[in-house]
């Protein structure tokens, strides 16, 4: 496999990554399912799941995303034009597919959230594989869909042309790795604060 098709992967599915991190880094505040229990009795979602981490999570990705593209328009007219670096279509498609990436790497999240509530998960507590692949299976799933809308104006489907079968095997095997290292860290410096 070619280096440039992890490089173009990883550039693909960031928004996606800055998003999610984003919606723990800045959220808090009032939960999504506002307290409420599910029919179990157990909480719909958690205190976790906040309508500013969605939100303010959402709109971090989405610059990222924005910035990703101007990056992406210089690159392609220099000599890095051989990365062959996404624009996300440029504008203003690129509006549409950036937020498919970030709110479906949020709605995944959630999804997952609820789930992981119904057999008894804690908040913070591990449920591997599907906390490391959450996000990004919701993220390319709402970007695969909002890509067959845009089929209808435009002559080709974004997502088939941009994500080919080796993009998503490099997403999802890597992923884990780094949410599993992103975790280590942050509890590490939670420990360190707490020791402080």
């Amino acid at each position: 496999m070619d280096y440039t098709i992890i490089l173009q992967a990883l550039w693909l599915i960031l928004p996606a990554y800055i998003a999610n991190g984003s919606a723990v880094l800045v959220g808090g505040g009032s939960p999504i399912d506002f307290g409420k229990n599910w029919q179990d009795g157990k909480r719909i979602l958690g205190d976790g799941k906040t309508w500013r981490g969605l939100f303010a999570g959402a709109f971090v990705g989405m610059t990222c995303g924005f910035g990703l593209a101007v990056v992406a328009k210089y690159a392609a007219m220099s000599d890095f034009a051989f990365l062959g670096l996404s624009d996300f279509e440029g504008f203003p498609l690129m509006i549409l597919i950036i937020f498919s990436l970030c709110f479906g790497a949020l709605l995944g999240d959630i999804v997952e959230s609820f789930f992981k509530r119904r057999i008894g998960r804690e908040r913070g507590e591990d449920w591997i594989p599907f906390d490391q692949l959450d996000f990004v299976i919701g993220a390319l799933l709402l970007c695969l869909f909002v890509s067959w809308i845009l089929q209808l104006f435009t002559s080709e489907n974004w997502f088939f042309k941009s994500f080919s079968i080796w993009h998503i095997l490099v997403i999802v095997i890597l992923t884990p790795f780094f949410h599993i290292f992103a975790n280590f860290v942050n509890r590490r410096i939670k420990s360190r604060s707490n020791k402080a």
